[in-house]
């Protein structure tokens, strides 16, 4: 029997709909995944097989054969575990349901729970820019993915309890987005401008900078406060947007480096990486493409601490993404691009 789910693929921020098509037929006992998966997809023969087991179904001793289409793009990351579960259930008939409209992920655990994944955020969106009606998603990341709205999403605790709805047998709530995101309070950021004493001329110019979004380059000697200043330079930015937020909550959650205690990003970011950073981990790139340190600092501030130590490949590889905003980062299998509006802040001794 045939039985086809729907999950999503990213390709930086962007993505496609995949189509996972599960086929049982008889033969010798075989599990075979097709489509061009990279090893932790692979592995989900294993994770799947005993998260049925262990939910209380039956895992069919037949000729299982998944594909996953588009057939030509790459498949990475666990997020297939449960369209794969829930297809295995649906074509071996011990669950009957209307997937047309749904998008399923979520990785499994070998007893049937639905742990994390990465990227769930522009997935939804992805979903719902495809007219799909329903995600179901880790439990973990409802309050997340609930940020996108016109979509109805499920946050899943574990296979049966996804299958008990699907079958009518327990419905879940759909989750809702909060209300009260960020850190709260009268100083969200860890140091506030504010707080600085002296130096007056140092914060005429950061006011300059902020309002007009300039760059900034601040030499003085060891000790006189460069890097105070600078940390505290994200407390005079303006608030963000609610598209800011969106855009940049994207980034950190395709990086996985979303905080679980705060689904969207509601303060700008700073970020200030070593001295010794690759231009690769600085603009972004690997096998699977990453946003890098110009991209998760985007809506907020990029710090160079003694700026005179960066390589100066390093440095160079800064001049297109703060001329054009984005960088683009360029494989052999196609190109992809990230959002890199930052401001550059430098510090250096005489």
């Amino acid at each position: 029997m045939l039985t086809k789910t729907k999950t999503c693929a990213l390709i930086g921020l962007d993505g496609v709909i995949v189509e996972v098509e599960v086929d049982i037929s008889p033969g010798l006992p075989a599990f075979t995944v097709v489509g061009l998966p990279d090893t932790s997809v692979q592995e989900s023969r294993e994770r799947v097989r005993a998260a049925i087991r262990n939910s209380g179904f039956e895992f069919p001793m037949r000729r299982i054969t998944v594909s996953l289409a588009p057939a030509d793009l790459r498949k990475a990351g666990p997020a297939y575990d449960l369209p794969i579960a829930v297809g295995i259930l649906t074509a071996s008939g011990q669950l009957e349901a209307n997937l047309n409209n749904t998008v399923l992920l979520g990785e499994l655990s070998l007893e049937g729970c639905v742990r994390h994944t990465d990227g769930v955020l522009p997935m939804v969106g992805l979903a719902r820019q495809y007219g799909m009606a329903t995600v179901a998603v880790p439990a973990a990341d409802g309050p997340e993915a609930s940020l996108v709205e016109g979509i109805d999403v499920l946050g899943v605790l574990s296979l049966r309890q996804l299958v008990d709805h699907l079958r009518g047998d327990e419905p879940m709530m759909f989750a809702v987005a909060p209300t009260n995101w960020g850190h709260g309070g009268d100083q969200p950021y860890p140091v506030d401008l504010a707080d600085v004493r002296g130096q007056e001329h140092v914060k005429r110019a950061m006011e300059v900078a902020a309002a007009g979004g300039h760059n900034l380059l601040m030499s003085g000697p060891p000790g006189s406060g460069k890097t105070l200043l600078a940390r505290a330079l994200p407390s005079i930015l303006p608030p963000m947007s609610a598209s800011e937020a969106l855009e940049t909550t994207k980034l950190y959650s395709v990086a996985g480096m979303l905080p679980k205690d705060e689904p969207l990003l509601s303060v700008r970011p700073f970020r200030s990486p070593h001295h010794t950073i690759s231009d690769a981990a600085l603009v972004g790139g690997g096998r699977i493409p990453r946003p890098g340190e110009v991209s998760l600092s985007n809506r907020g501030v990029l710090f160079l601490d003694e700026m005179p130590e960066f390589g100066s490949a390093v440095l160079e590889v800064l001049r297109q993404p703060l001329e054009d905003k984005v960088v683009t980062i360029t494989r052999v299998q196609g190109s992809v691009t990230f959002p890199a509006n930052f401001m550059l802040v430098g510090a250096m001794n005489p």
